[in-house]
């Protein structure tokens, strides 16, 4: 499961998207800074952050905010919905109707039984996006917006004694098909057979936790 993920503002090598959009980097930049390296955590009934994910609106890759996890009559669900399973959406394709890139510059997961904090990413300073499904929902306050869940995927060898599973990264090159293709097996099929692709440069890195100013490199 990925709970907890961080967005390091000072970010120097984005691979999010394969042309470089700077409304889209700036955005984020702003938001990051403005969030001062705090994790970005699922949003609940207390927990209120709106999280920034790139959505296609007519075509064009665009920064929005949205909640994590799927709001159900106008409250948080009462089943699992931060995460999606990949082999979920092999099965089911239609439930990746909507989908979104997460950007990130690292998600983190606790080792068990050892309880050691584990920081994921592709190297220092690198902006890489996750896969998400979407849909629209009612907030309690009433108002309708974005709700993503991340896309999980079973971990390679060399992570797998950390955690057994992991975010479906997409590489930058494929971001417009993640955002834009008709949903089908064959598109989680490749989105899967692209993300594996990054599977040598991911890495792992010790933490204290999964909180405060460490998530910033």
């Amino acid at each position: 499961m990925c709970a907890s993920y961080g967005l390091d503002p000072r970010f120097t090598d984005a691979e999010l998207l394969a042309e470089a959009d700077e409304a889209v980097l700036e955005g984020l930049r702003s938001w990051a800074a403005g969030n001062a390296g705090e994790t970005l955590r699922p949003t609940g009934r207390n927990l209120r952050n709106l999280n920034p994910v790139v959505r296609f609106d007519e075509g064009a890759p665009t920064l929005e905010h949205a909640w994590w996890g799927f709001l159900v009559d106008g409250k948080p669900a009462r089943f699992p919905s931060i995460n999606t399973r990949s082999e979920r959406l092999q099965e089911q394709p239609g439930k990746a109707r909507g989908r979104a890139i997460v950007p990130t510059t690292g998600w983190f997961e606790m080792q068990k039984p050892s309880r050691v904090w584990h920081e994921f990413g592709l190297g220092s300073g690198i902006l890489f996006g996750m896969a998400a499904v979407t849909q629209r929902g009612r907030t309690p306050d009433g108002d309708w917006v974005t709700c993503y869940s991340i896309v999980m995927r079973p971990a390679p060898e060399h992570l797998a004694g950390i955690h057994d599973r992991m975010p479906v990264l997409v590489p930058s090159a494929f971001a417009d098909d993640w955002l834009g293709a008709d949903p089908s097996r064959e598109l989680i099929d490749q989105a899967l057979a692209e993300a594996s692709r990054l599977d040598e440069r991911v890495a792992a890195v010790p933490r204290p936790d999964d909180k405060g100013p460490q998530t910033l490199f």
